[in-house]
């Protein structure tokens, strides 16, 4: 084109760029500053901060599109800005918004058909990217979209720096499909950050601007004739062409890659329950602080794997950890599952429903001792047992299949003996024992009289976070508060507390817990659950070797670990103490390397005296202090080898003799409508107690029905409550039943008659 025309061209387009400026006002002044588009950028992934500001995890929330997060012009490789401008505008540095010498070129080739550069600059094409879609429109833009674009250029240009329109237009540029912006573009297709891209990979990235949906083929050989001006000074043409060759593989293989996950961190199964937490308070935020420890995450993460590795061999790939803060009941570290060694890594292990085994048993001694019905230094028979049921007899045993004989509830709970477990829940009743484990924050499905007796031992199934938070409660002296939100709050709310344990048996069930001589008879004196610090610990195994738990406190932490298949397969010879115990050391050692873990003070209302256990010269146990709630202490625990019972108090033995043996709790029955109501029966037995037989009283939904051990009651169709009470009153026992009537009117008025005989 002749030089004496590009004046008259410029000045022809200088003056319709001013028309253009006056009728389109909104181009020209509303567009935003910049830091206005980087504060509004949103990334396609939001990430998870520890309470440090460390990203844990990164999750896509925006399905439509594939965006990274805002890169600075600093974190973008040298080569990538130079091939980019080499490509898309050369003059970019020279021009303020409209490249004059690409007009005239274009209007020049447009006018003799020739084939020529496009003419829209870096500042244009940004513009263009900052309209209302926030996206270039589809196909050619008209002449007044041009012209628009050109006006809009002009105003950027004055109001932002180059290097301003540099960043933003590689942070919002679409690239190819999905992926917009440059740090999408990296990570997708050559998985690694954007500051990382040498000049093949700048070269591709540039070439893929005009063409982002090209064949591999196109695309290469636009990157290669970019490359070969960024590199035309250095290399002889020969070099050039063979690593234009090599271009075109690169290509190949890049472009179908999709190097950048939807999710990548440490605690993915946390991250979803911040991301669903924080959805329902409104948009989502593109970082979620925490209440994670970000060196405590990867700690706990780093300790999980290389547990599950040595174990290597016995049938187990799963397993998950839980760290809550005792005070505020903050979760600081959450390992839900093992990662690449899980089948089914995207199970979430905390919040899995396991059968807790041995777990559950602090609860159901701390629920007898604050009854009273039990002592830290009552003796207890394991002895094999044979307990009636309504679908027959159970028979607990032991995790070695011996016996010990008569115990203390010390040691029967530290060295975790089954046997003296259910015995124990025979006197508090399965459907008390419930009660006691929904107050301690154990949503179980099912009722106590489903579980029967082996509820002591763990049958039903339970989440590890909420058995944790359930220790929690033992930590805090028997207080219960719900697990505190996933994310950091600038005024978090103080824990809502609920007594609900005793705080003195709580105390007990924590020093017994801790006592590493009274857990010797299973575990051996130099056991894993020994620290250097105060804690208390309780280990469990289900049924089958399918679950294996370790689950205690210290003064400040509770840490709960399990350890398992996802798919529910048993595994092979994993024991509390091999399986989930090193993991909870290890984790236990980490949060005190440097930070000391004093006991709990007692309570008011405790004492602690010296006890003997048996004669002096042949003792059940070796004579020691021990804790009791205030009133049930004695010095002498012994064994009467003529009654064939242990020494306690009067009332621990009273309510340990009398219960209800017939109905069991959860009984249905339904009436036939071809008898008689009348002369259909239901027998009420109590279990026997000696002179005191008479005196035993029956009621039904709080109304007298009979006295005596046994009763014959005519049921009648609703859900009744059967109370057992001494003279006095006191309840021993009750079990809750339905009676299904069969052609019988449930509203009718019971017959006065109804009453037993």
């Amino acid at each position: 084109m002749p030089t004496s025309v590009r004046p008259w061209l410029r000045t022809v387009a200088g003056v319709v760029l001013a028309l253009a400026a006056g009728a389109m006002p909104g181009a020209a002044w509303a567009l935003p500053s910049f830091e206005q588009v980087r504060q509004g950028f949103r990334p396609s992934e939001t990430l998870l901060l520890s309470r440090e500001g460390e990203v844990l995890q990164r999750l896509r929330t925006d399905a439509t599109v594939r965006r990274g997060q805002w890169l600075a012009l600093s974190d973008v490789s040298p080569a990538l800005r130079t091939a980019l401008v080499l490509s898309e505008d050369r003059r970019f540095y020279e021009h303020s918004g409209v490249d004059w010498q690409a007009v005239s070129a274009a209007v020049w080739g447009n006018l003799w058909h020739r084939r020529t550069r496009g003419a829209s600059t870096i500042t244009m094409q940004l513009a263009g990217l900052l309209e209302a879609d926030g996206q270039q429109g589809a196909g050619r833009r008209t002449v007044t979209e041009k012209l628009s674009q050109s006006v809009a250029a002009q105003v950027l240009e004055r109001r932002w720096r180059k290097d301003q329109i540099l960043e933003a237009y590689l942070n919002l540029v679409p690239f190819r499909g999905e992926v917009v912006g440059i740090d999408a573009l990296s990570r997708t297709l050559f998985g690694k950050a954007a500051h990382g891209l040498d000049e093949r990979e700048a070269a591709i990235a540039a070439a893929l601007v005009r063409a982002p949906n090209a064949k591999p083929a196109l695309v290469a050989q636009r990157a290669c004739g970019v490359w070969q001006a960024m590199r035309a000074s250095s290399q002889p043409k020969t070099a050039l062409d063979q690593d234009c060759m090599g271009l075109e593989l690169l290509a190949s293989a890049s472009l179908p890659r999709r190097s950048w996950a939807a999710s990548e961190g440490i605690a993915p199964h946390f991250a979803r329950r911040a991301l669903t937490q924080a959805a329902s308070t409104g948009p989502l935020p593109a970082q979620l602080p925490s209440t994670l420890r970000g060196p405590l995450q990867r700690f706990a993460v780093q300790t999980l794997t290389q547990q599950l590795r040595e174990l290597q061999g016995r049938n187990v790939e799963d397993g998950a950890i839980v760290v809550l803060d005792n005070a505020s009941g903050q979760v600081l570290a959450w390992v839900g599952s093992s990662g690449q060694l899980s089948q089914a890594a995207e199970v979430d292990g905390v919040l899995a429903q396991r059968q807790p085994g041995s777990t559950l048993k602090p609860f159901l001694y701390a629920q007898a001792i604050a009854q009273r019905r039990l002592t830290a230094a009552s003796l207890i028979e394991d002895s094999p047992a044979h307990i009636p049921t309504a679908s027959g007899l159970y028979i607990p045993q032991n995790y070695d299949r011996q016996f010990k004989g008569w115990v203390s509830v010390r040691t029967a709970l530290a060295a975790s003996l089954n046997v003296p477990a259910v015995r124990t829940l025979v006197m508090v009743s399965p459907d008390a024992f419930f009660t006691q484990l929904q107050a301690v924050g154990l949503p179980l499905r099912e009722s106590g009289g489903y579980f029967g007796y082996s509820l002591a031992l763990g049958s039903s199934e339970v989440a590890l976070l909420h058995l944790s938070n359930a220790f929690r409660t033992l930590a805090n002296g028997g207080r219960f508060s719900p697990v505190a939100p996933a994310l950091l709050s600038a005024q978090p709310k103080a824990p809502v507390w609920q007594q609900a344990l005793d705080a003195k048996a709580a105390f007990i069930v924590g020093d017994i817990l801790s006592d590493n001589n009274a857990r010797a008879r299973t575990f051996g004196t130099d056991s894993v659950l020994a620290t250097r610090f105060w804690s208390a610990v309780k280990t469990g195994t289900s049924k089958d070797m399918r679950d294996n738990w370790a689950v205690g406190w210290s003064e400040r932490y509770t840490v709960g670990v399990w350890v398992g298949n996802a798919s529910g397969a048993a595994m092979h010879d994993v024991s509390g103490s091999s399986g989930a115990a090193p993991i909870w050391a290890a984790v236990m050692g980490y949060l005190h390397q440097r930070q000391p873990s004093a006991a709990p003070v007692p309570p008011a209302g405790l004492v602690r005296v010296p006890v003997q256990f048996g004669p002096v010269a042949t003792p059940l146990e070796a004579a020691r202090p021990e804790w009791f709630v205030a009133g049930t202490q004695q010095p002498l625990f012994a064994v009467d080898t003529g009654a064939g019972s242990a020494y306690a108090s009067a009332a621990a033995l009273q309510d340990q003799a009398i219960r209800i043996t017939s109905p069991v709790a959860g009984t249905i029955l339904a009436l036939d409508p071809d008898i008689p109501p009348t002369h259909q029966r239901l027998q009420l037995t109590a279990s026997e107690a000696g002179k005191n037989a008479a005196q035993l009283r029956w009621r039904l939904d709080d109304k007298p029905l009979g006295q005596g051990p046994h009763l014959s009651w005519m049921p009648w169709p609703g859900r009744h409550r059967i109370t057992l009470t001494d003279a006095r009153g006191t309840v021993l026992d009750e079990v809750r039943l339905e009676v299904r009537g069969a052609g019988i009117r449930a509203n009718a008025t019971p017959p006065a008659a109804q009453r037993g005989r």
